[in-house]
């Protein structure tokens, strides 16, 4: 008699996939691919119909890079002085001339951007950050909250914004800390007041009741649901408030409010250079100016590029 062997189940993980399953997972991939192409699409479209915004990018890119490298990037090492080169016009040497020190005014120029970006970045950050916080609460629960909060913003408001920073910086002292607290304080009105209109449209809507409906409590809508949809028309504003913020940080140090001497700071080169503009020194005030000029108007216009891409009917 002979034995055969009972045929051995087979490992239902180890089957092939059904024509359903891989059907699900092309479309899956498909949609993907697609959603990859329109938005690259959309970004090649922005950027040969607007050349400023190209070129806006490109000077983002170029700022990016003298603040993360700017030490290496440098000709010379910007608090090294030379009495013998003081003052010294542009040359081949010296693209941007020397100050009254004889230190390179490129160099100082270049590594100024770490100093002045990492301000605006944090200032930015934090007043996001909490504007985004009490705007989403004041839109959403309304009542006291919105009261409490409009009140707040309405005081912080009720003041010129440069004059408030200067009384900031001027009672807690002229640190980069202080300066970064000052530039996030009189920036929150800003987020605050956008996210609480964009929470305020958004809270009765459709998908906002089907989460209440399936049980979301409303911290859980509120970070899940309102600002996830807020967040698209908030990426414009900071882009657009950076140069804001830099111009601040710039013009607290202009006054003598800001970054000391001898710290590379491009609002401190510019109030040096000014003292030499009537005896011929040009470049001193000049070119310090003109690059943050550059930065403020860069921001300025990649702002509204990402308005443009965020916002297809936005188009330029």
């Amino acid at each position: 008699m002979t034995l055969t062997p009972s045929p051995v189940p087979s490992d239902p993980s180890s089957a092939d996939p059904s024509p359903a399953d891989s059907l699900s997972a092309d479309l899956r991939i498909d949609s993907d691919q697609a959603a990859q192409q329109s938005a690259w699409s959309q970004a090649r479209y922005v950027i040969s119909e607007n050349g400023v915004t190209f070129g806006a990018f490109l000077l983002f890119f170029m700022f990016v890079l003298f603040a993360l490298f700017g030490s290496a990037i440098a000709p010379y090492d910007p608090l090294a002085s030379n009495a013998a080169q003081s003052l010294s016009p542009p040359t081949a040497a010296h693209w941007f001339g020397t100050d009254d020190l004889g230190r390179d005014v490129l160099s100082r120029v270049i590594v100024a951007t770490r100093l002045d970006l990492g301000i605006a970045t944090i200032a930015v950050i934090i007043s996001f950050f909490l504007g985004s916080i009490l705007g989403t609460c004041a839109g959403y629960f309304g009542g006291i909250a919105d009261k409490l909060i409009s009140r707040l913003v309405d005081t912080i408001m009720a003041f010129p914004l440069f004059i408030l920073a200067m009384g900031l910086v001027a009672a807690l002292g002229n640190t980069v800390e202080n300066i970064i607290y000052a530039t996030a304080v009189i920036n929150l009105p800003l987020y605050t007041r956008v996210v609480r209109s964009e929470v305020l449209i958004r809270r009765d809507a459709g998908y906002i009741e089907a989460a209440r409906l399936v049980g979301n409590g409303p911290l859980r809508i509120m970070a899940t649901h309102l600002f996830p949809n807020v967040l698209p028309v908030m990426m414009v504003h900071i882009s657009l408030n950076m140069g804001w913020a830099i111009l601040n940080a710039a013009g607290l140090s202009f006054i003598g409010l800001g970054v000391r001497p001898p710290t590379p700071e491009w609002g401190i080169m510019v109030a040096e250079g000014a003292t030499y503009i009537i005896s011929g020194e040009w470049w001193l005030a000049i070119f310090p100016g003109i690059v943050l000029m550059l930065a403020v108007f860069c921001f300025n216009l990649l702002g509204d590029g990402l308005r443009d891409l965020i916002d297809p009917r936005m188009r330029t």
